[in-house]
């Protein structure tokens, strides 16, 4: 990925993905690949991929999913398959227009859930470690509570407001993409868990206690399911977000998860 610039478009399975790349790419490196949230974007990181590439030394490249972001619009709905069908098809797609050799898929939320199933369902060829943040593995009645709140106050409130300062012209397809598919009755049966079983590489799961979305069932089943190579940060004080909630200690944690895998 020598020849990436620091942001821009890759043309991906048919769509123009938008790209920003924090730190020097170089032909030979490990490159730290963010999946996002939900509601996430490139924009809705912030700081956070320059935050991450100075405390690991490894370059980070976040990239906007369809229909979020500055990336080629979708026409909804969504597929219930929605996260199969980006860990499945568009990953490995992504990861090749990149000129990705070794990378860490780093995902949040349904970008956890992306990055287990990419690497759970033998598609990990150039993975070597996986952050799963707030991740989802099956749906519990707490998700679909809160992602019901969040459609109260994307159509009363200020939300949608605060949405469109970063995805434009595709908020009402990030939003209702998102929110839509998981409030759909046919959704309370997606479940990802027969995968967890087939990632072979090493996994930080980090996970805040007071998560508006997900319980610490999800970090069990973890622990049950993908065998030794696996450690768990469990944040106080913590929501949905730990990379703002608990930003020191999450980069913190990271980095020498990181570290770790660099000089395996």
């Amino acid at each position: 990925m020598e020849d990436l610039a620091p942001e821009g478009y890759l043309n991906c399975a048919g769509q123009r993905l938008e790209y920003r790349l924090a730190g020097a790419p170089d032909t030979a490196g490990l490159v730290i690949l963010l999946l996002h949230e939900g509601l996430g974007c490139v924009g809705m990181w912030r700081d956070f991929p320059e935050t991450l590439h100075a405390a690991t030394g490894v370059p980070v490249l976040a990239y906007s999913r369809t229909g979020y972001g500055r990336s080629s619009p979708v026409t909804l709905p969504r597929p219930l398959t929605y996260m199969h069908d980006e860990a499945l098809l568009v990953v490995p797609e992504l990861l090749r227009a990149a000129g990705i050799g070794r990378a860490i898929l780093f995902g949040h939320s349904d970008g956890a859930s992306i990055a287990a199933i990419h690497a759970g369902a033998g598609k990990a060829d150039c993975i070597c470690g996986l952050v799963l943040m707030a991740p989802h593995f099956f749906v519990e009645d707490i998700s679909i509570e809160s992602i019901a709140a969040a459609r109260n106050a994307y159509e009363k409130a200020d939300l949608r407001a605060r949405l469109a300062k970063y995805h434009g012209d595709n908020v009402d397809t990030a939003f209702f993409g998102w929110n839509g598919a998981w409030l759909d009755p046919g959704f309370r049966d997606w479940d990802i868990t027969e995968h967890l079983p087939g990632i072979s590489v090493p996994v930080l799961l980090l996970q805040g206690r007071n998560d508006e979305y997900g319980t610490l069932e999800q970090v069990a089943c973890a622990e049950r399911l993908i065998g030794s190579g696996l450690e768990v940060l469990v944040l106080d004080d913590c929501g949905h977000s730990p990379h703002r909630d608990r930003r020191d200690e999450t980069t913190a944690a990271v980095a020498g998860f990181v570290g770790r895998i660099a000089k395996s």
